[in-house]
């Protein structure tokens, strides 16, 4: 791109350096980071009191943490041939020093990560660590002073309040999007995975792209990470992000691990409906049948067969493989549970200390 520069003579050129410092100094001196909406309205007389919703307040204070994230990974064609592709969604900086939180989905795969920030620069990102249960991942990009995000308490939401999703859909190019509705419900989860976390629903229009972003409140804070999209034929306005709570839990454990520990029993089960999956015929009326135990894992040593049903975990009845695992994923590792089983047709109850899952069982 050509660039034309005028002649311009020295005293003129000092007079034009003089004013530019001096409207630097009015803009930012003395101006706290936090600023009334009175004085912001005076830093920016041109938007009145009225268009200065929580909406555009929100973008103001968020925007500039939300980045974009190119994946640049191989995959195999057809013809098993290695062939470069290349993804793109958001991220959402939390410590100043460069660390931001995203998708799983977002990074997994990468042979290179790029970053995009709000000022214009790209910079190399490098995975600090994932979890693919949550689909949360940290990635670590070598700057300082970056603007960061706020993370609000999400078990402090209520239904109907202000939702703010800041992204980037379909690409960078469309970069820092803004797009706003309500918190739909509370405590969601997917029936078409196996997805484990209880996630919220909104009407705040989320697209490709905007994975990993933020879903904001009125009061410019994190309330949780764009995670997915209900696609499905005249389905509208069902975006769904994984809680705050739950992000700053799942990062602190990987800022200080690499990964996250799950707990697991170390068995595979089949209800029914799993079973059919896989080609085989399941006759129970309830519980989760036992198809196959670790060796050496926490329900091998408990004394569990195959074979076995499981009826109910603590108490309470399980009767499908997505139950138990909400049931296992409430706990942490080391916990004991105490599981009703079905042998034989006489039921028992036996103890459970529950491990940490391998990192290649995951």
């Amino acid at each position: 791109m050509k660039r034309i520069f005028a002649k311009t003579s020295h005293k003129k050129t000092a007079l034009l350096v003089a004013a530019a410092f001096a409207a630097s100094a009015l803009t930012f001196a003395g101006v706290p980071a936090d600023v009334s909406a009175d004085a912001s309205s005076a830093a920016e007389p041109h938007i009145s009191a009225a268009r200065n919703t929580p909406v555009v307040q929100a973008a103001k204070t968020v925007g500039p943490a939300v980045v974009g994230i190119t994946n640049k990974a191989v995959v195999r064609d057809w013809f098993n041939m290695p062939v470069e592709t290349e993804g793109v969604g958001s991220g959402v900086i939390f410590r100043s020093d460069g660390y931001i939180v995203t998708n799983n989905h977002v990074i997994d795969g990468a042979k290179e990560l790029i970053v995009s920030l709000s000022d214009g620069r790209s910079l190399k990102g490098k995975v600090v660590g994932a979890d693919e249960t949550t689909d949360l991942a940290v990635v670590k990009v070598d700057a300082a002073n970056l603007p960061t995000a706020k993370f609000a308490d999400s078990d402090q939401i209520v239904v109907g309040e202000p939702a703010i999703a800041i992204g980037n859909p379909l690409g960078l190019e469309f970069k820092g999007s803004v797009t706003s509705g309500v918190v739909s419900a509370l405590n969601r989860t997917l029936d078409n995975s196996d997805e484990r976390v209880k996630l919220l629903q909104t009407d705040a229009a989320i697209n490709p792209g905007n994975s990993g972003g933020a879903l904001v409140n009125a009061d410019g804070e994190v309330i949780g990470i764009n995670s997915a999209k209900l696609a499905a034929s005249g389905v509208e306005g069902m975006g769904f992000a994984i809680p705050s709570n739950t992000v700053q839990s799942i990062v602190k454990e990987i800022m200080e691990k690499g990964y996250v520990a799950h707990p697991y029993l170390g068995i595979t089960v089949f209800d029914p409906e799993t079973a059919a999956r896989f080609g085989y015929s399941l006759d129970i009326d309830k519980g989760v049948y036992i198809f196959k135990l670790v060796l050496g894992g926490p329900s091998d040593k408990a004394g569990l067969q195959r074979g076995d049903i499981i009826l109910k975990v603590d108490g309470e009845e399980v009767n499908s493989v997505s139950e138990l695992r909400a049931k296992v994923a409430a706990h942490k590792v080391g916990d004991t549970v105490t599981l009703t089983i079905d042998r034989n047709d006489r039921e028992r109850t036996v103890d459970v200390t529950l491990q940490e899952m391998p990192q290649d069982n995951k």
